[in-house]
């Protein structure tokens, strides 16, 4: 088999259509079917049935897919080990980050970074802290920076910046008129929460625990995989949420958003890398940008 034909199954297998597969992958429809189809041939084993118009894995394909992964990581990796010795001249960085970091914080530091580098290319992917830290595990990213607290043996963590949480209201909630509410009151109202494993929810977790609440206690209205999806529906009238100050800021100047007095803690914005894994001159240089690289067992690009 070729690394060509592992991307191409991979590409098929996490969108689950051949003809997005094809797309995104610059190929014809006919060329990738053709490339499942050799695998499937050479290997006597069905990797994908039909259903209905969609195609899903079979367990052999399942199980097929996390071995096809590590091989494109480890060759990605030598990709990169190889690249590293032409400098900071080329190569690729690649980030993961959590939606309040890669949306407000992080992008003015990649436009910096390429400005002094910029035939690095970097690219940048975002989702919540658990699977930003499964990235980073995984090695399909190099970094990853997040919100929220995560603990696993394979990964060193170092704080890189600080994040101030607000609790906020649309200007008709009662909590709107200025008054501050304790940990008790928060079962008061409905809300409207990221889904679970983002950093902000968490931190609402551990101030409802604070009071003797749990998030069963919490009417929550909706959950919502975005930052900017709660602030609209919080703006619009769906209870009340917790969310970064970097994030309400624009609402909050507008009026559309009304910051409620209730104690948050101050959150860190966290630096995650492998410890095992090789340090490009590329990935140094960002880490030296951020001003706190993590302390790390990984192979140094010197």
């Amino acid at each position: 088999m070729t690394l060509e034909q592992l991307r191409i199954f991979v590409a098929v297998a996490e969108r689950e259509h051949v003809t997005r597969a094809a797309g995104d992958l610059h190929l014809t429809q006919s060329a990738t079917s053709a490339a499942v189809a050799t695998l499937e041939a050479r290997y006597a084993t069905k990797l994908f049935d039909r259903v209905g118009r969609r195609i899903v894995l079979t367990e052999a394909g399942r199980l097929f897919l996390n071995e096809a992964r590590a091989v494109l990581a480890r060759a990605a990796a030598a990709e990169t080990v190889l690249a590293d010795l032409a400098g900071l001249k080329k190569g690729r960085l690649a980030l993961g980050a959590s939606q309040t970091v890669a949306s407000y914080w992080l992008p003015p530091l990649i436009h910096r970074y390429q400005e002094r580098f910029p035939g690095v290319s970097v690219e940048l992917t975002i989702g919540n802290t658990e699977s930003v830290a499964k990235l980073v595990r995984e090695g399909t990213a190099d970094l990853g920076i997040v919100e929220g607290e995560t603990e696993d043996p394979t990964l060193s963590v170092a704080p890189v910046a600080e994040d101030e949480l607000v609790l906020v209201v649309a200007p008709g909630h009662p909590w709107a008129d200025g008054r501050a509410i304790e940990g008790r009151n928060l079962a008061d109202s409905r809300w409207t929460l990221r889904e679970p494993g983002s950093g902000t929810r968490s931190i609402l977790e551990r101030a409802a625990e604070s009071a003797g609440l749990s998030l069963a206690d919490l009417d929550v209205a909706m959950e919502l995989p975005s930052n900017e999806a709660v602030r609209a529906a919080v703006e619009a009238g769906a209870g009340a949420t917790v969310m970064s100050r970097l994030v309400a800021e624009a609402a909050l100047r507008a009026g559309s958003l009304v910051a409620v007095s209730f104690p948050l803690p101050r959150r860190r914005f966290l630096a995650l890398m492998h410890r095992q894994r090789y340090v490009t001159q590329a990935l140094k240089a960002f880490l030296a940008d951020l001003g706190a690289p993590p302390e790390t067992d990984a192979r140094s690009a010197d």
